[in-house]
């Protein structure tokens, strides 16, 4: 592994929490490794929005307020939904069975426990649904929404249940455009979100009465 996948496998183990000081000398020390590779790894990991690197105060783990997330959460289920909606009425069989072989690879991936192909395939499926809508405002809008940090850790945080429900929601999101039922596909990608969501934040919060 590299030094970037080390200090990256660090920050979504949890050996360090949102909002703590990642330094230079000791991070060095802990990998072995000189503060160089150290500095240039912080500066991948903030350009993935890991990192926020902050003039005489160094690096610390980026901190997202809870209200934050379940906003950002609440406004992909919004969206993304409406975007598999819209996918659905303008996909081809075609089109159809690409998302279906990315979904499947999606799942053969997860049982072998590869993380990393799992969130790029993952990527890959919901930009093509993006790509689908034909639409620049949605598009646009949900560029703003995605994360890497966000994404990452909600990844890192899934057991083996929620893995496999994410799993099978893009094996469903699929079946739903094959059958062009734009509801169903809507009502499926929210649900996704909703499940990742809770994956990352746990229970919500009750509204006192």
């Amino acid at each position: 592994m590299s030094v970037v996948d080390d200090v990256r496998s660090l920050i979504l183990g949890g050996q360090y929490a949102p909002g703590d000081r990642l330094g230079e000398v000791e991070l060095a020390e802990a990998l072995g490794v000189s503060r160089t590779p150290v500095r240039d790894a912080l500066r991948r990991l903030q350009s993935e929005g890991l990192v926020d690197i902050t003039a005489n105060k160094g690096a610390r783990v980026v901190e997202y307020p809870r209200q934050d997330l379940e906003t950002i959460f609440e406004l992909r289920a919004r969206i993304e939904g409406l975007a598999a909606r819209q996918a659905t009425a303008l996909a081809t069989p075609q089109d159809a069975d690409a998302l279906h072989e990315v979904a499947v690879a999606i799942r053969e991936h997860a049982a072998r426990g590869d993380q990393d192909a799992v969130y790029r395939l993952n990527a890959e499926f919901h930009q093509s649904l993006v790509r689908l809508g034909s639409s620049a405002v949605l598009a646009q809008s949900i560029s703003s929404l995605i994360h890497s940090a966000v994404l990452l850790r909600t990844y890192s945080s899934f057991d083996e249940e929620a893995m496999r429900r994410s799993v099978n929601h893009h094996i469903e999101i699929a079946a739903a455009i094959r059958a062009g039922d734009p509801e169903w596909a809507e009502a499926v990608m929210r649900a996704h979100l909703f499940s990742a969501r809770a994956s990352l934040l746990g229970p919500r919060r009750q509204e006192s009465e």
